[in-house]
């Protein structure tokens, strides 16, 4: 399960193993996040091959994970665990350090907690989003397409299909399908670049996309599709439903729905008003 945890606001790519119960952290987010560098990746080339001639076990155990990039391709990326990232922050002089290893135990701490009580996933998501000024009402409704994702998810994993690629590229089919926009060109419209996609819609563009997922994941639990092309069939048809709502509401409104609005930008709107 991939997700992007937030410290001090910087996003960190991470991936939870189910068998092994553990999180795994992308090394050149976190070199990011503690050295402020223009080039994490290449501090961290410079600081492996550094840990290499010194004999360090760390640098030569990193696994590599396929991890979503600023382009909205998945690429494979060095990750460390918990245990291998503290050992990680030792070696690079940061003010951060300390905060940062405090942060690594709570995001640990919590997935246990939240694997006894999943209550406690949605409970700590409410609460992030309140701290970042976003409203009630949108809360409510990105709380919402969270549930929606992880049935078509949980759809896509019972067919068989491969997490990664496979399902980053029936998700582009669904998004460009109702939006007109493939998943990058909808970023590259709001002005983001690791930012959650989801976390900067308005309401009624969330609205839309819970739609066409819900709709794609009721369609293939109907027609049963056997492989990966008959998903991508199932995928532009459930897009479609959200799409032609879309187009609908836009001529009655003489509105576009899909809109460069960001979460920075309308949060902004909010604090000028109050």
């Amino acid at each position: 399960m991939d997700d992007i945890k937030l410290f001090e606001a910087k996003h960190v790519r991470t991936s939870w193993n189910v068998e092994e119960e553990q999180w795994y952290f992308s090394v050149i987010d976190v070199v990011q996040i503690l050295t402020e560098s223009t080039n994490a990746r290449k501090y961290w080339s410079v600081l492996k091959t550094r840990l290499k001639k010194e004999g360090s076990q760390l640098a030569t155990n990193c696994s590599q994970l396929k991890l979503e990039a600023i382009d909205g391709k998945f690429y494979k990326t060095d990750v460390a665990t918990t245990e291998q990232l503290f050992r990680l922050i030792q070696s690079i002089p940061s003010p951060k350090a300390e905060p940062f290893k405090l942060w690594l135990a709570q995001v640990a701490n919590e997935r246990l907690d939240e694997m006894q009580d999943p209550e406690l996933t949605i409970d700590r998501a409410l609460e992030q989003y309140l701290n970042l000024g976003y409203s009630e009402s949108w809360i409510n409704q990105r709380l919402k397409s969270i549930e929606i994702r992880k049935e078509l998810t949980d759809e896509w994993k019972r067919l068989g299909l491969k997490e990664g690629q496979q399902f980053a590229s029936l998700t582009d089919i669904i998004t460009k399908t109702w939006s007109g926009q493939t998943t990058r060109e909808y970023k590259v419209l709001k002005g983001l670049k690791k930012e959650n996609l989801r976390d900067n819609m308005t309401n009624t563009e969330l609205i839309l996309n819970m739609l066409a997922e819900a709709s794609t994941k009721d369609i293939s639990q109907a027609i049963n599709p056997t492989d990966y092309n008959e998903s991508k069939n199932v995928a532009k048809q459930g897009g479609e439903i959200a799409g032609n709502a879309r187009k609908e509401l836009e001529a009655k409104t003489g509105k576009k729905v899909v809109s460069g609005l960001n979460a920075k930008t309308f949060l902004e709107d909010k604090n000028k008003k109050l």
